[in-house]
């Protein structure tokens, strides 16, 4: 059967929660120790899609296989044009082609939505790690390291930066037209 990439809904956030449930407490993505609840997972996702940025969920079969959505990078009003993606795949479905699309998917959103770059900020950042290879074939590029930034399941891990340019990146000026912009003046900020 075929993969379908579509906007998270609330109902999916049950099959969320027990992906990243399995991330944080088998993986090195994450630098969370303890998952956290439905509850939690819901407020995050509330959080994101009320303020329009894009979560997405990759399904099969009626299955929910992966989850990916972009965010704000930091919270200063000059970062506006800048989003973190945060991916995450169902553990038998890793190595399918769903991070792919969902990755995809999310650039393609982030661009209609105006941002100006995506950021990557990928724990245990190794060479090898899947995540870097996959955010390497979308084009993106490394962009810095910090050694031994965390420490979970008894090892050291080093967070990898990596970046993607959209919408011509730094080299035009900010469309006033774009959703991060219509946000900050909305609110009463001036660029």
């Amino acid at each position: 059967m075929s993969m379908t990439i579509r906007h998270a809904l609330p109902d999916d956030l049950d099959r969320i929660t027990e992906i990243y449930h399995d991330a944080v407490l088998n993986g090195t993505a994450s630098y969370e120790l303890e998952p956290p609840s439905r509850d939690e997972m819901g407020e995050r996702y509330v959080s994101l899609t009320d303020a329009g940025y894009p979560y997405l969920v990759a399904e099969r079969d009626g299955v929910v296989l992966g989850y990916a959505y972009a965010g704000p990078f930091r919270a200063r009003p000059a970062y506006r044009f800048i989003v973190e993606d945060s991916i995450y795949v169902a553990p038998d479905a890793k190595g399918s082609g769903i991070g792919k699309a969902l990755m995809q998917a999310l650039i393609d959103e982030s661009t209609v939505l105006g941002f100006r770059q995506i950021v990557a900020v990928i724990g245990d950042g190794h060479a090898d790690s899947a995540s870097v290879k996959l955010h390497e074939k979308l084009g993106f590029h490394h962009t810095g390291r910090m050694e031994g930034s965390g420490y979970k399941h008894g090892r050291w891990l080093d967070t990898v930066f990596m970046q993607l340019a959209l919408n011509g990146g730094a080299t035009l000026p900010p469309d006033p037209g774009s959703m991060p912009e219509r946000r900050f003046v909305a609110r009463g900020g001036r660029g």
